[in-house]
């Protein structure tokens, strides 16, 4: 299998080229040939760039888009409603959800999705006769919306710092402690796992150590949101006396393997302990915004070293290009700057940073032996027509959208044509599965 693309992203060192030929097989991409001729390939418009990843999902949060932005409140307001959805998911729901949300991811662009999954049991909180049923849904939506899954499966064991026991929807989400957890988790039949703590909030220390050695004995991803929100920090200080970043550092869970979501609310000695152990960062903008979080110190933490990668998170918007921009626009509110993250920088966190954050092997990009994920977006829309003879790879980070893609191949396979999703019809998968998780 072979593709073809008039022009193509090949990385920051790189930048881009003309008239390249992408030769595929068993998934993987064999040789990249530039100043080629198509010959009989599948030719795909636009700038051609890398799969983009997602690493960070919550997949159920889709069902709350459109439901949540009325009246007033912050993040915890936002949380009771988040809950009433995770109360109603089965298994068979959640499938159909999760599909339908990984093939919006899809026609957007995103080849890979990191699933934040901590929805394990029933209702009351009991086991299904599969531990795993609501994981292996997962697994399953994905591969049938035609999307690389990487579940994180993640301990939470608390409702907040100071110890206080879960309750409710939450009984769901728990394993009693992290040796339960561990076990669990060691039985997940997925492709590509990986492990996550919740947070300080929903993890005691004790824990956090175990969920760390066990993704550093297993050689597992691990991610765990990290300072959203002040309470949090104010809570792990009263509790603890150091800040949640700290309270990582001391117990281990901080790493080159590691990556922090939102890091949003970070004194200078979290940031430099974060870079300093090459942690990475998962900022999510869209959701950030949407929940009033704030906006995280992005240039900072990669100025000393941490790596960047981005997420849609709670599924406000899934577009990983307002995700990218967001990251530089929302500096320069916070800054009165511009030019903090170049347009090549942020694409790259939205694919190779991305895939070093899910714990992908190998290379990543337009090169060879790295997974056959390739994604074009048109340069002749009502948003890029004129933008992309200057610059294409900046009118594309700063002015395409999730709209813009029209062909998408993800592990070789061509999975979108002309905008549309050739397995699933999209909207109405979305429709009917939100409509069944909302219980209505």
């Amino acid at each position: 299998m072979t593709y073809y693309a008039d022009r193509a992203w090949l990385g920051v060192e790189e930048g881009f080229a003309e008239r390249v030929l992408i030769s595929v097989a068993d998934g993987r991409i064999t040789a990249v040939a530039t100043g080629a001729e198509p010959g009989a390939a599948i030719r795909l418009p636009g700038l051609v760039i890398p799969g983009l990843v997602n690493a960070h999902s919550h997949a159920f949060h889709r069902a709350l888009r459109g439901a949540t932005a009325g009246g007033r409140g912050d993040f915890w307001t936002w949380r009771e409603q988040m809950y009433s959805v995770a109360a109603n998911l089965t298994p068979d729901t959640y499938l159909a959800l999760a599909r339908a949300t990984y093939a919006e991811m899809v026609t957007t662009g995103i080849t890979t999705v990191v699933e934040f999954h901590y929805l394990h049991h029933d209702r009351d909180g009991r086991p299904y006769a599969d531990p795993n049923a609501m994981g292996h849904a997962l697994t399953a939506a994905a591969a049938e919306a035609g999307i690389r899954l990487v579940l994180l499966d993640t301990c939470y064991l608390q409702a907040d710092v100071d110890g206080s026991p879960l309750t409710g929807p939450q009984l769901r989400f728990t394993d009693g402690d992290a040796d339960a957890w561990a076990e669990r988790a060691s039985h997940v039949d997925t492709p590509h796992p990986g492990a996550a703590i919740h947070s300080v909030r929903g993890v005691p220390p004790e824990a956090m150590r175990v969920v760390a050695d066990w993704a550093r004995r297993e050689q597992r991803p691990l991610h765990l949101h990290l300072s959203e929100q002040v309470k949090e920090n104010l809570a792990c200080q009263a509790v603890h006396r150091r800040s949640p970043t700290e309270l990582c550092a001391d117990t281990g869970v901080l790493g080159e393997r590691t990556t922090a979501v939102h890091a949003t609310h970070l004194s200078t000695t979290d940031i430099g302990l974060l870079g300093s152990t090459h942690t990475g960062v998962c900022f999510c903008p869209t959701t950030e915004r949407d929940l009033a979080d704030g906006i995280g110190p992005a240039a900072a933490l990669v100025g000393a070293g941490a790596r960047l990668s981005l997420g849609s998170d709670s599924h406000a918007v899934i577009d990983l290009f307002e995700e990218a921009r967001a990251v530089e626009l929302n500096e320069r509110l916070a800054t009165n700057e511009r030019g903090s993250h170049q347009a090549a920088e942020l694409l790259a966190a939205a694919t190779e940073g991305g895939a070093h954050s899910a714990g992908l092997a190998g290379p990543y990009g337009i090169r060879a032996g790295a997974p056959a994920d390739l994604v074009a977006v048109r340069t002749d829309t009502i948003r890029t027509a004129g933008a992309a003879e200057a610059d294409p790879v900046a009118a594309v980070v700063f002015a395409a959208s999730g709209a813009d893609v029209s062909h998408v191949v993800s592990a070789g396979r061509l999975i979108v044509e002309d905008g549309r999703h050739r397995l699933l019809d999209v909207p109405g998968e979305l429709a009917a599965s939100i409509k069944a998780a909302r219980g209505s």
